[in-house]
């Protein structure tokens, strides 16, 4: 081939790269159950566009009225909220990643390319339907546990919305929905409005393909194991393992939606027994440091300076028996908390609360006493 052509033929390797790449999300989720029966969820959270604000939250009251939205705009499913509930925002709207209610109801979006096909918007279904940013908070505000999710999945129906709210950016996304009792379901939709659920195996989450897919996929990985390997002898010869993680060898390591979904079973199988909720919240932030995606690792090597195309921007924690939500961001990782439980959904308004994180990172100086 001509060097031109080889050229032309990189460069528009480069463009296609850039253009998948502003349309990829890499989120991870896991559950973690503690000894004393505190069940956690918990995830990363990789956006395609620009810092999307993920920092600030949103409190819907309990009895809040809401109005879905459809391509005609806000006039599709209208319901009232039972439960308050705490949202993660995006883009400065009321929806975002995660969320969790004052029962203990946890719902995560998640990123679900090639695989999400929502039902077309049929006028005589109006009442409904609903896009899918209203579908999480129909979820949240409405129920308790998984159970009730389950039960009342066919009330709605889930319509594409192109929203220019987001950026632009594409919305096909599946959820994970857990609860205190540990039950943990992943729902999708695909060919045209087919609701799929699946029981979520460890409460692992991440991306496309389906999940029956994933699951499948795992078959392939079943000799992994936390144990070293045993030495053998080989011609008199004795050959030792030459470290720690010789039992996980071959274990993927790529920032993949297979390669993390498998790496995420082993390291939520593997995980240490934990004593109590708070414990488990900072063992599932300790095992999700391992599919952090720093800035340009997943992005076109042209990338403008301020874009963070798919990085890790925040990282979340849920108790969901202690009704407590946690994160820390990219930019600020000293973790902070809302709870839930001190908050009195009967008589709050809808708050936008800023977490007061920084743009830089909370650093804590040691002094000497030099007295």
């Amino acid at each position: 081939m001509p060097r031109l052509a080889r050229r032309a033929l990189a460069a528009a390797c480069l463009v296609a790269a850039s253009a998948l790449s502003t349309v990829a999300l890499a989120c991870t989720g896991i559950s973690l159950t503690a000894g004393d029966g505190s069940v956690v969820t918990a995830r990363t959270v990789e956006w395609a566009l620009s810092d999307a604000s993920h920092d600030h939250l949103v409190l819907f009251p309990r009895g809040h009225r809401f109005t879905g939205r459809t391509t005609e705009g806000e006039n599709g499913h209208a319901w009232t909220g039972r439960h308050g509930f705490v949202s993660l925002m995006a883009y400065g709207e009321p929806y975002g990643p995660d969320g969790l209610n004052e029962a203990g109801l946890y719902v995560g979006m998640y990123y679900f390319p090639d695989f999400a096909r929502f039902a077309p918007f049929e006028p005589a279904r109006r009442s409904q339907s609903l896009s899918v940013g209203d579908y999480m908070q129909w979820m949240l505000s409405s129920f308790s546990t998984v159970a009730e999710v389950r039960e009342h999945l066919r009330d709605v129906t889930v319509v594409n919305v192109e929203d220019p709210r987001f950026g632009g950016a594409p919305l096909p996304f599946h959820w994970k929905v857990a609860d205190a009792t540990g039950a943990a379901i992943i729902i999708e939709i695909i060919d045209g409005g087919q609701v799929k659920v699946h029981d979520a195996l460890l409460g692992v989450v991440t991306n496309s393909p389906t999940y029956d897919w994933h699951l499948t996929n795992l078959r392939n990985h079943i000799g992994l194991s936390p144990a070293a390997e045993k030495p053998i002898t080989i011609d008199g010869r004795t050959f030792s393992p030459l470290g720690a993680g010789t039992g996980l060898r071959g274990l993927p390591g790529d920032f993949t939606p297979p390669a993390r979904f498998v790496r995420a079973v082993a390291l939520t199988a593997s995980a240490r027994p934990l004593k109590d909720g708070p414990e488990a919240v900072f063992e599932a932030f300790r095992i999700l440091d391992s599919f952090n995606l720093t800035v340009g690792s997943t992005g076109a090597p042209e990338q403008r300076a301020e874009d963070i195309v798919s990085a890790t921007q925040i990282t979340t924690a849920a108790d969901l028996r202690n009704r407590v939500f946690y994160f820390h961001s990219m930019w600020d990782r000293q973790v902070r908390k809302l709870d839930l439980k001190a908050i009195d959904f009967s008589r709050i308004p809808k708050t936008v609360l800023q977490s007061g994180a920084s743009r830089t990172q909370t650093v804590r100086e040691l002094r000497v006493d030099e007295g």
